[in-house]
């Protein structure tokens, strides 16, 4: 056992775990195509986040890959490592875990005192929950915004299958929609043969697109009482998912007239899927146009269907405080309500863990990391 390690969990075998600083040839196709695959256990998401202070580990358990982001806590050593949505739940829960065992030990090896991983695996999978156990895993509060999502599955149905799943209310704002509203595709994976029945062609440079779409969803945060990291980091990042191919954002505009944009939709292309990540809508657009997100949204299943995915994530709805479904009257229930509709279910998965290695140089180290954050910037 490697020094400064946790012990394994009785009677399992445990896998070895092999870190480098760099992802091998077969990465992205291993941790983000394969069916259950994670944009954020990308190599695209492993350079941004590279280039904001953390250092990305590439780890092989067998034919697995796992992305885990460290940072190193100032003074005391050590450090902190985070597993963004993984390890990503390719496979059984079983496997999961004894995955994101053998990337907690090795990265303890390396002085970590503390490993969080948040893979989307249901609540329901008992062998997942047998190794947060015997790990000594516990429950945090979530890293990424939603810990259960609504989903739309999507296999063996077709177009008109999935239309007519979906609540009577909701098809008639769709079909008013199409009337006066026009959606524009951004993506880098559109051909030569164009953007695809009921899209248009990009009328402006993806990167005037996507600034664009980060105001609507500031004005939406406003309105939810949201709020979201800087517009550079966020741009950046969209940009950078957008010419891996792996990021698709579209926006509703009028049919007639140049007002500007409606609503827009950011999905991410993944494991078999479509998912959700982010919506936002003018609120005049409300009144003006009151089936812009509707038709968005259809639009993004649409496109799900062509692809061939297994599922339309239609993302989360859920917030700190409240991991449970909206009941009537709360902030998200008409998010809620308004997901539903399209044919969706609730989906429950396990949410963020943690285990804590060593306990007094994880306490001191946020402590100093913390204090670090609150001091000035020389020269601002």
């Amino acid at each position: 056992m490697t020094a400064g390690a946790p012990s394994a969990p009785p009677m399992v075998d445990v896998p070895e775990a092999v870190l480098a600083d760099g992802p091998t040839a077969d990465w992205d196709t291993v941790a983000v195509d394969a069916p259950g695959g994670n944009i954020y256990q990308s190599v695209a998401w492993a350079e941004h986040r590279g280039r904001s202070g953390w250092r990305p580990r590439f780890a092989s358990v067998g034919e697995r890959r796992v992305l885990a982001l460290t940072r190193p806590w100032p003074l005391v050593g050590g450090g902190s490592a985070y597993i963004p949505r993984g390890p990503a739940p390719i496979g059984s829960g079983e496997a999961v875990g004894a995955s994101l065992w053998a990337v907690t030990r090795a990265l303890a090896g390396e002085g970590i005192d503390v490993v969080a991983a948040d893979p989307e695996v249901p609540a329901s999978d008992a062998a997942y929950r047998g190794w947060l156990r015997r790990g000594r895993f516990g429950p945090i509060e979530e890293i990424q915004p939603s810990r259960h999502r609504i989903s739309l599955p999507l296999v063996d149905r077709d177009e008109d299958a999935i239309l007519g799943g979906i609540a009577k209310s909701t098809r008639q704002r769709i079909r008013k929609a199409e009337k006066d509203t026009v959606i524009v595709r951004v993506d880098s994976r559109v051909g030569a043969d164009g953007p695809g029945d009921g899209f248009r062609a990009q009328g402006a440079a993806p990167e005037a697109a996507l600034d664009r779409f980060y105001d609507l969803l500031l004005e939406t945060g406003e309105r939810r009482h949201f709020s979201f990291g800087s517009r550079a980091e966020f741009v950046t990042w969209w940009r950078a998912a957008l010419a891996a191919g792996r990021l698709v954002y579209l926006e509703a505009r009028p049919a007639r007239g140049d007002d500007g944009p409606l609503a827009g939709l950011v999905l991410y292309r993944h494991g078999g899927r479509l998912s959700t990540v982010h919506s936002g809508d003018h609120e005049a657009a409300r009144e003006s146009h009151p089936g812009s997100l509707h038709l968005l949204r259809w639009r993004a299943i649409q496109l799900a269907i062509r692809e061939g995915c297994s599922e339309m994530d239609l993302g989360g709805v859920d917030v700190p405080g409240a991991r449970g479904e909206p009941r009537r009257g709360e902030p998200m229930d008409g998010l809620y309500r308004h997901k539903l509709s399209f044919g969706g279910r609730w989906l429950e998965l396990a949410g963020a863990h943690e285990r804590v290695i060593r306990p007094n140089r994880y306490r001191a180290g946020r402590l100093l990391a913390a204090a670090r954050r609150r001091l000035p910037i020389a020269g601002r």
